[in-house]
C-alpha cells in the first residue's frame, strides 16, 4: 500500500473520531438553552441537537464551530476521491448498483428501524406519558422521521448518481476535472485559491437566507439549506482529485502541500480565529449595524472550510503515512461506527442527565462508550454474510 493510501486511511480513521466526538458533546454547548422545549413544539430543535444537558463547556462551542466549518465539506470531498476510477473500473450500472446497495440500502434499515429507538429518550426528556406507546403515537405524527447524521448518506448517493450521469453522458468532464487537479501538484496555493473562490461563489447565494447550521427536513431526508451546493463544490473537487491520480499531484505523499504541511496549519488556525472574531462581532449590538460585515463573515467561513481541509490533508501525507493496527480496525470500520454510533450517543447522554459530573467528564464518557460499542457492533456485523454485504460490500470474511 502506498504512503497516500495509508495515509488516506489513517484519515479515514481520524475523521470518524472527529463525527462521534461532534455528537457526544452537543448535548453540552453552552449556547444550548437553559431547558429542553418539548418533543412536539414545531421547531424540533432535538432533530439537530437531541439531548440538552445543564452541565456546559465552552470550550465544546469552539470544538463544534470547527466542526461546522470543515467537517461535511471535508467528508464529501473525501467521498468524492474514488468515484471516477470506480466508474472506469466497473462501469456507470454497476457503480449505481453498488451505491444503492451501500448508500440507500442503510439508509432505509438504519432511518427506519434505528432512530426511532435512537430518539426515545428524546421523548422521555420532556414526556408526561414515557411509556414507548405513547413515544410511537407521538413519532408517527411528526411531519419529519428523525434521520439523524445518516442525511450525508442520501447526499452522497445523489451526487454519485450526477457523476455517474456525468461519466455517461459527458465522459470528457473527468478528464476537464483531472487537468484542474493536475495543476494543483505544480501550485497548490493557485488551486487553494480556485476552490476559495468557486465554494465561495456556490456558497453565498443560499448562506444569504440560511445559517450554517439550519437544518431542515422532508419526510426522512434532511439537508443543510446553506450548504447545499458547497457540498457540492467539495464532492466534485474529490472527483477531479481522484480522476487525475491520488499518488500525484494533489495528493503526493512527497508533494508540495506535505512539505508545506506547517504553513497550513497556521493558515488554517488564522482563518478559523478570524471567523470567530467577525461571527462573533456581527452578533453583538454593534457589529450588526458595520456594513459588509456579515458578508464578510460569511467569505471567511468559506476560506476556512478550505484552509482546515488542506490543513488535515498536509498534516496526514506528512506524518501518518505508516500503518498502525488501531487505525487500521478503525477506518475498517469507520462505516459501520458512523451508522450506528448515534443510537448510543444519546441513550447514553440520556442516561447521564441529572448526574453531578463536569460536562468535560460526561462528554469523555459519552465518546468512549459510545465509540468503543459501536466499533464492536461493526466488527461482529462484518463477520455476518449481511453486514460484510451492507458496511463493506462483500462476504463475510
Amino acid at each position: 500500500m502506498s504512503r497516500t493510501s495509508i495515509a488516506l486511511k489513517n484519515l479515514r480513521a481520524f475523521v470518524i473520531l472527529l463525527v462521534v466526538g461532534f455528537h457526544s458533546v452537543l448535548a453540552y454547548l453552552s449556547s444550548q438553552p437553559s431547558t429542553p422545549p418539548p418533543f412536539d413544539e414545531p421547531s424540533y430543535h432535538w432533530l439537530a441537537i437531541p439531548i440538552v444537558d445543564q452541565a456546559r463547556w465552552l470550550g465544546f462551542d469552539i470544538f463544534c464551530a470547527a466542526q461546522y466549518i470543515f467537517l461535511m465539506p471535508f467528508m464529501f470531498l473525501l467521498s468524492g476521491l474514488f468515484v471516477w476510477p470506480s466508474l472506469k473500473r466497473r462501469g456507470s450500472q454497476v457503480f449505481l448498483l453498488e451505491r444503492l446497495l451501500r448508500l440507500g440500502a442503510p439508509f432505509v434499515l438504519v432511518v427506519l428501524l434505528l432512530m426511532p429507538v435512537a430518539h426515545y429518550p428524546v421523548y422521555r426528556v420532556t414526556a408526561v406519558d414515557p411509556s414507548w406507546s405513547a413515544f410511537w403515537s407521538h413519532w408517527i405524527a411528526l411531519p419529519v422521521w428523525a434521520s439523524g447524521p445518516l442525511w450525508f448518506l442520501w447526499q452522497l448517493l445523489v451526487l454519485d448518481t450526477a457523476a455517474a450521469a456525468l461519466y455517461v453522458f459527458a465522459p470528457g468532464a473527468g478528464k476537464v476535472l483531472s487537468e484542474w487537479s493536475a495543476a494543483a501538484g505544480a501550485a497548490p496555493g493557485r488551486y487553494f485559491i480556485a476552490l476559495v473562490v468557486v465554494s465561495t461563489a456556490a456558497y453565498l447565494p443560499l448562506a444569504a437566507f440560511f445559517q450554517p447550521w439550519d437544518l431542515k427536513q422532508f419526510g426522512p431526508f434532511a439537508f443543510q439549506p446553506g450548504r447545499l451546493l458547497h457540498y457540492v463544490v467539495y464532492f466534485f473537487a474529490g472527483v477531479g482529485i481522484g480522476a487525475y491520480g491520488l499518488e500525484r499531484g494533489f495528493f503526493a505523499s512527497d508533494g508540495w502541500l506535505a512539505r508545506q504541511w506547517a504553513r497550513w496549519l497556521i493558515g488554517a488556525l488564522a482563518a478559523f480565529i478570524a471567523w470567530l472574531a467577525v461571527a462573533g462581532l456581527t452578533t453583538s449590538e454593534g457589529g450588526s449595524k458595520i456594513p459588509g460585515l456579515a458578508l464578510l463573515s460569511l467569505v471567511i467561513f468559506a476560506l476556512s472550510s478550505a484552509a482546515m481541509c488542506f490543513c488535515f490533508v498536509a498534516v496526514f501525507l506528512r506524518f501518518a503515512t505508516k500503518d498502525n493496527l488501531v487505525a487500521d480496525s478503525l477506518s475498517a470500520n469507520a462505516y459501520g461506527i458512523y451508522l450506528i454510533h448515534y443510537l448510543f450517543v444519546i441513550w447514553l447522554q440520556y442516561t447521564l442527565l441529572g448526574i453531578p459530573m463536569p460536562a468535560f467528564a460526561k462528554a469523555a464518557t459519552v465518546f468512549t462508550a459510545a465509540l468503543v460499542m459501536s466499533w464492536m457492533v461493526s466488527i461482529t456485523l462484518s463477520h455476518t454474510s449481511f453486514g460484510a454485504r451492507l458496511l463493506h460490500g462483500r462476504a463475510a470474511a
